[in-house]
Parts: structure tokens; sequence; C-alpha cells
């Protein structure tokens, strides 16, 4: 009988150990299915974005920003005091045939200018701002040129009423046109040299590879020189070897100056402030006004149409051809498709479906920012 009871009290433990493990596991299980699964929680990290933030509007912050007092104003100006000591060998070097340019961190447009003022006081300086979003080249060698030509017209004395049809006629002159004519300038011809004093030679109107070479060929004429700032870290891949080492011939110079980039900064988007209605419609009148007439007639139409009718989802593309074509803005649907596709590349529309199953297009405007925008417009 003992064996008997062996067996049963062997077979109740196992009975126990079974239904413990089977406890477990079923503990284990209602324990994972109360926990996020893995892709939930790459999904609910997604979510956070920055544009999910309350952020402030833009000028708020940059008038908040604009009463932070400055820091270390000793250090900064004992530094600055150190940089005008060598005033004198920059001004060796630019007239060595070298071109300077300054980096490091801070705005270098104060410690420029004082440059120009103090020390480049027999050269003609012509500042150009390459941080502002678009600036004529073109524009700024014809005036050079210019400079050049009355300079030479005075010493020679010619009559004033004798002006060279050249000299009427830079701006309608080609580039190569008018960097020939600076090539051929000596010391003789005008009084003294030409400094271009550049602020952000690596600025977003000056990165292209044309403009970059543009003013490598301007540094090469006899009596023109460069001094330029840069800030970007991948300024010196704007140059290859040769612009670097016989165009511009760079005499580079650490100059951090920890000055604010106060008015570098005034054409840049604060990253944590809200543009609001204001800047958004600012900034679709300027892609608007680059547009043909007829990009602009096709989105009035369909801005009219979506203050006209509010509360539908958007215009149907059909529809907004109808309407083109009724008022001879489009030809065909292959014009209105490249004006739409503009739009979008320019985030001036949405396309979203319908219920129906429509494309339908919408300008992600409130109605009084949209209606401003007409009024400019027009």
């Amino acid at each position: 009988m003992a064996p008997r009871g062996g067996h049963a009290a062997a077979a109740s433990s196992g009975s126990e150990d079974e239904q413990e493990e089977a406890g477990f596991s079923r503990s284990y299980f209602l324990a994972k299915e109360k926990e996020p699964s893995s892709a939930k929680k790459r999904a609910s990290a997604a979510a956070g974005k920055l544009s999910d933030l309350n952020l402030v509007d833009e000028q708020v912050l940059r008038a908040s920003l604009a009463e932070i007092p400055p820091k270390h104003e000793k250090e900064v100006d004992a530094l600055t005091r150190g940089y005008k000591d060598q005033y004198r060998n920059w001004l060796f070097e630019l007239r060595c045939g070298f071109s300077l340019l300054m980096y490091g961190f801070g705005s270098k447009k104060l410690l420029l200018e004082d440059f120009a003022s103090t020390t480049l006081t027999d050269f003609t300086v012509i500042v150009v701002n390459g941080y502002l979003p678009s600036i004529n080249l073109k524009q700024v060698i014809a005036e050079i040129a210019e400079i050049f030509w009355e300079q030479t017209k005075l010493k020679r004395k010619r009559p004033s009423g004798k002006r060279s049809q050249l000299s009427q006629n830079f701006a309608s002159q080609s580039i190569d046109d008018i960097i020939s004519f600076l090539n051929k300038q000596t010391s003789e011809d005008g009084d003294g040299g030409m400094c271009l004093l550049i602020h952000n030679i690596d600025g977003p109107a000056l990165r292209d590879a044309e403009s970059q070479q543009c003013l490598a060929q301007v540094s090469c004429c006899p009596q023109v020189c460069i001094v330029a700032s840069v800030d970007h870290v991948n300024a010196p891949l704007l140059w290859d070897k040769k612009m670097v080492h016989t165009q511009f011939k760079w005499s580079w110079y650490h100059v951090p100056t920890f000055a604010s980039y106060k008015v570098e900064g005034v054409f840049y988007p604060l990253i944590l402030a809200s543009g609001g209605h204001a800047q958004t419609t600012k900034t679709a009148l300027v892609v608007l006004q680059s547009l043909t007439p007829n990009a602009q007639s096709v989105f009035r139409v369909l801005a009219e149409y979506q203050l006209a009718n509010e509360k539908e989802e958007g215009m149907p593309v059909s529809s907004l051809y109808t309407k083109c074509r009724e008022r001879f803005l489009v030809s065909s649907q292959v014009t209105l498709n490249s004006h739409l596709t503009e739009f979008k590349d320019h985030d001036l529309i949405k396309i979203k479906k319908h219920s129906d199953g429509q494309d339908c297009l919408h300008i992600p405007l409130v109605p009084d920012a949209l209606q401003k925008l007409l009024q400019e417009l027009a």
C-alpha cells in the first residue's frame, strides 16, 4: 500500500508543479498584453514631434531674445582689441595680392566694417551682404566697373557730357565683358584700388558654383581685392584647388568674436517660434509673385472657391480645370497639372481624397489669411 501512496504523492506533486508553471506562463502573457508592443512604442515616440509643441509667435520670441543681456563683455572687448592690432598685417597681405577670409564663431560684420573704415581708407569699399536671401551679383560687378570708369574719367579730365557708351550700359553688358574691362584697370588708371567686402560669402544667394566662379574671376582683377567672412562649416567645399590658391588666394584668419548674429539671423526663421498666419501669408506671397501671371490666376480661382465654400473638403481638380478653361487660363489638363505641381512643391496647396474618391485641392490657410493674401496679390 505504501508504494501506491508514494506514487499518489509523486503524482500530486507533479500536478502542482504543472499548475504553478501554467500560472506563471498565464501571468507572463497577461503582463505582455498590458504592455505596449515595440511597434506601439515606436509609434508613440514618433508622435512627439516639434510641430506638436505649443510654440510662441516669432515676433514675441525675437523681442524676448533682444532683452537678454550680453555676457562676458570685458573678455569680448579684449578679444576685439587684439584683432584690431592685426589690421596693419591684414592690409599688408591685401597689398601683396592676397584675399582675406575670416572664420570663427560669432558675427564678424562689425569687425570687418571697422577694419574697412579705419584701415582701408585708400580703397573704395563696396559692401556685399551675402546673408541676404537674394543678391544681384551682376549689378555689384557693374557698379565696380562704373566706379572705375568714373575715376578714370576724372583723372583724364574728360568733359562731363562725353560719357562713353560703355559707361552708360555696364548693366546691359555680359559679366565676361565687365570682368574684361576690370582686368584692364591698372594703378595708373584709378585713384587707389577697390575692396569688395563680402559678409558671408557662403550665404544662401552666393553658394552656387556660378556665383563663386564669378567672384573668383573678380578677385583676379589687378585693382580689386576681397575681404570676406564665412560661417557655414562646409564653406571650404565651395572652392576647388585652383580657386583657392590661384584665384582667390585666401589668407585664412580665425577671428571668433562671439557676437550675436542679430542682423544675419533676421532672414532665418527661429526653430522654436511659430511663424503665425502673417508669416505664412508673407511666404506664400513671395512664392506666388515669382510665378507666372497665369499660375497666379489659377491659384486665385482655387482661393476664391475655398473662401466661398468653407465647409467643403476642398475643390475637385475637375472643377478647377473647368473653371480655368472657361477663363482661358489653361488649354489642357497637362498645363493645369504643371501649375498644381508648382503649388505643391512650394506647399501652397494640399491634395486629399474626397469622400467620393475624387482628388480635392485645399490651401492650408485660414480664411482671413487667405483673403489678405488675395488682396496683396492683386
